[in-house]
């Protein structure tokens, strides 16, 4: 069993990481900006949830507090998985879209996600014992047309995972980053704020989509290698994509 701390876990990935690392046993503590998701999904998992933590992950201060907020019996972290992000303004060409719309995304999917884990990584240095699992995504490895903010956080998040994993090779912590094509997820439809044609029109301009239930199978996979190997990167797409 680990101690497992998820972000974004309320709904889409995060949610179906969580249902699945509790179906094998793990230990879970939830991070979600949504309170009252974080509520159901503790309902939900019972005493595999062993904690839940209401936190917008571009909150730096309370990011950075966010160990003394996790009580004891929930550590150590054995393993972080960095889930949470958004594109909300997205698939609009650059000049036209709005300033705070991409500086949004790039201050949760990847500004987030180095503050989470600068939290809660020294705790792992000291042990030097753990996993870091990053949620990328195939935007970025290749670029897509209006979607820059977000191919630019993806991006972001491939070079840190990278570089973390150098700045790591001195210890036994393992460094993964997990790289999924489209989802469905709700990222969509809070892309396009809620526009239910604007989102069902983006999923059939690609017929097929993965579940969130695929990704988490890639997650579960990366944690389950034995302790010596790491998954560096794992890409996942739609059999009609290449």
């Amino acid at each position: 069993m680990k101690n497992v701390l998820i972000t974004g876990a309320a709904s889409g990935i995060g949610a179906a990481i969580a249902r699945l690392l509790a179906d094998d046993g793990h230990a879970l503590i939830l991070v979600d900006r949504d309170a009252e998701r974080l509520a159901s999904m503790k309902e939900t998992l019972g005493d595999a949830c062993r904690h839940t933590l209401a936190l917008d992950i571009t909150d730096e201060a309370a990011v950075a507090d966010l160990m003394s907020d996790i009580p004891d019996a929930c550590r150590p972290i054995d393993t972080l998985i960095n889930n949470a992000g958004h594109d909300i303004g997205g698939t609009t060409r650059f000049d036209v879209g709005a300033a705070a719309d991409w500086a949004s995304i790039i201050r949760t999917n990847l500004i987030g996600t180095m503050c989470v884990t600068r939290a809660v990584l020294p705790g792992m240095v000291e042990r030097n014992q753990g996993e870091v699992i990053n949620m990328g995504s195939i935007a970025g490895l290749r670029i897509v047309p209006d979607m820059t903010a977000y191919n630019a956080s993806k991006w972001g998040i491939h070079g840190f995972t990278e570089n973390l994993r150098a700045d790591l090779q001195d210890t036994a912590i393992r460094v993964t980053e997990i790289m999924p094509g489209l989802t469905e997820t709700n990222i969509i439809r809070t892309r396009y704020r809620g526009d239910e044609e604007k989102t069902r029109e983006w999923f059939e301009r690609f017929r097929i989509a993965l579940k969130p239930e695929d990704v988490a199978r890639c997650v579960r996979f990366a944690m389950d290698m034995p302790a010596h190997a790491q998954v560096a990167h794992l890409t996942v797409l739609p059999v009609n994509r290449w």
